[in-house]
Order: C-alpha cells, then sequence, then structure tokens
C-alpha cells in the first residue's frame, strides 16, 4: 500500500507505517488473512475522542453547564460525525476490507467510523496526545460550533412525551430489545412503545444513543400523523 496520499488527507505522516496499516484493517479483511485488525485501535480511539472533545468544551464553552456539555459532546462524538469526518479525509478509498465490501470505496457508514477512531488511536501511539488532539479538533470544532448553537433545544424524549400525552396520560417505555458485537464494540437496538404498541426502533453502538434514535424517529412519525390528520 502507498501511504503518501492517506497521509496527505488526514495531514498526519506516520513514523511507524504499520500503525497506519492496522488502524486501516477492518476485521472482516483481518480474520481471513491472519493478520490484526483496527478493533483495539478503535476501542483506545474512543476513549481519546471523549477525553479531548470534554477537555475541548471545558476550556471553549465556558457559560454551559455539565448537562448542556454532555449533550453537546453526544451529539458530535457520534457515528454520524464521525462518517462526515471519514467522508471528508477520504477514508473510505483507503480502509481493507473483505470482498463483502467494495475495496477502496468503502461506504458503510460504520466502518467508516470505526475507521476515524482507529486513525486517532494510531496517530496518538505514533506521537502523542497533542497531536491526536490536534487531529480531532481540526475535524470536530466546525461541527461542535454548529452543534453548540442547538444548546439548550429540547431533546427527543421530551418532544415525543409532550406530543403523545398532548390528549392524557399514555404509558411510554424505552427498551434495550437486542446487543449485538464483542463486548468492547457492542451495538444496541432500543425500542419506543406507547401504551404497549412499538412506534419505532433503533440500532446504534452505544445504549444511549440508540434510545434517542428511537425517540427521533418516534416523533417524526407522530408529527407526521398528526399532519395527515389535520
Amino acid at each position: 500500500m502507498q501511504y503518501e496520499k492517506i497521509e496527505q488527507d488526514i495531514n498526519y505522516t506516520f513514523n511507524n507505517k504499520e500503525l497506519l496499516k492496522t488502524a486501516l484493517t477492518h476485521t472482516s479483511y483481518a480474520h481471513t488473512h491472519g493478520v490484526e485488525s483496527n478493533e483495539k485501535l478503535e476501542y483506545l480511539g474512543d476513549s481519546i475522542l471523549e477525553f479531548i472533545s470534554s477537555k475541548y468544551l471545558y476550556q471553549n464553552y465556558t457559560k454551559l453547564n455539565e448537562g448542556e456539555m454532555t449533550k453537546l459532546r453526544a451529539t458530535v462524538v457520534c457515528e454520524e460525525s464521525l462518517h462526515q469526518v471519514a467522508i471528508k479525509l477520504n477514508l473510505g478509498k483507503y480502509l481493507i476490507t473483505s470482498r463483502a465490501e467494495s475495496y477502496g470505496n468503502v461506504k458503510n457508514k460504520a466502518i467508516l467510523a470505526d475507521g476515524v477512531e482507529a486513525i486517532i488511536a494510531a496517530i496518538y501511539l505514533d506521537s502523542d496526545i497533542q497531536t491526536a488532539e490536534k487531529f480531532i479538533i481540526d475535524n470536530l470544532k466546525d461541527a461542535i460550533e454548529i452543534a453548540s448553537k442547538n444548546v439548550g433545544i429540547k431533546d427527543y424524549k421530551t418532544v415525543l412525551q409532550e406530543k403523545l400525552q398532548i390528549h392524557g396520560n399514555v404509558k411510554i417505555e424505552y427498551n434495550i430489545i437486542a446487543e449485538k458485537g464483542p463486548d468492547h464494540n457492542k451495538y444496541f437496538v432500543a425500542e419506543v412503545k406507547c401504551d404497549g404498541i412499538s412506534l419505532a426502533t433503533r440500532k446504534r453502538k452505544k445504549q444511549k444513543s440508540s434510545r434517542n434514535g428511537s425517540r427521533k424517529r418516534s416523533t417524526r412519525r407522530n408529527a407526521k400523523i398528526e399532519e395527515e390528520k389535520e
């Protein structure tokens, strides 16, 4: 593999090219070729990303309280946001996957997002936390600034409850109905129900984002139903 192009795209030159190669190697390829995958780097990168983003919010958004910072971080440190970073860095061109994926043109959102986390960890191990921090902030500060404009807006759980209870009390349940994947990289399927009727399900890597995704989908569905009634 020629590393110069991806190093240009991510704006970092690796001293240890093997770290970069591992960061780009998806489990689907690693398992069939007997090489190390990027799973452990992804695990480390996830922790580094959460720490650096928390530090950045603490230092630069001093007027936000703890709850607001937590919501802002969750908005930015998520699969969708990391997927956008991967697209910007052309990461799909370089990820090494099985034949199930189109080599050199990976489009799977989860694989791309995981790849970004693996790159973060690889940069940290190849250099230091300051360099990893620069990579993270350079790629996420615009998304953080945009997301900060929505701090204080009601979350989907609140909006959904208000809509469902507009005509009286109802029983609303949020449940995790399935868990998939290894312990360090689990996927959760969340479901929201109203009076025993399933309104929506959503799959996400973390329980909180999974539940919020199902609330969001249900809120949109409920709004559409109300529009049709009018």
